[in-house]
């Protein structure tokens, strides 16, 4: 089972594998298992993936029952599109700000939480 659509778009985009393992907080083995449909790909990892790539999820999303494996490195062949750099950056550090900001609500629930208990046991 491999992720195509993926693939493609990752390669096309000048994206490293590296960099969209960072993205999903896993080392680059494990997201190679992901594109190639070794390893599952949960639904908030799409998402992060399809921001990291700037496509809608749908694009990039393939069902298991829709696969077709490509060996032809014509198709794959990404030459001609590294001047598609610039984009990924920018996704990065809208990704990293949306990550501090539910960083920051997550430990505000935290504290309202730990406040609920403290009252709970009194």
């Amino acid at each position: 089972m491999v992720y195509e659509k993926l693939r493609s778009i990752r390669k096309q985009k000048g994206i490293s594998q590296k960099s969209m393992a960072k993205i999903l907080s896993t080392d680059t083995s494990n997201y190679s298992r992901k594109e190639r449909g070794e390893t599952k790909i949960f639904n908030d990892e799409w998402e992060k993936l399809a921001a990291a790539l700037d496509v809608p999820v749908e694009e990039i999303k393939e069902s298991s029952r829709n696969l077709i494996r490509n060996e032809n490195s014509t198709f794959n062949d990404n030459s001609g599109n590294y001047n598609k750099y610039y984009s990924f950056s920018e996704h990065v550090n809208d990704y990293i700000a949306l990550l501090k900001e539910q960083n920051e609500m997550l430990k505000e629930e935290n504290l309202r939480l730990k406040k609920e208990i403290e009252t709970l046991n009194k």
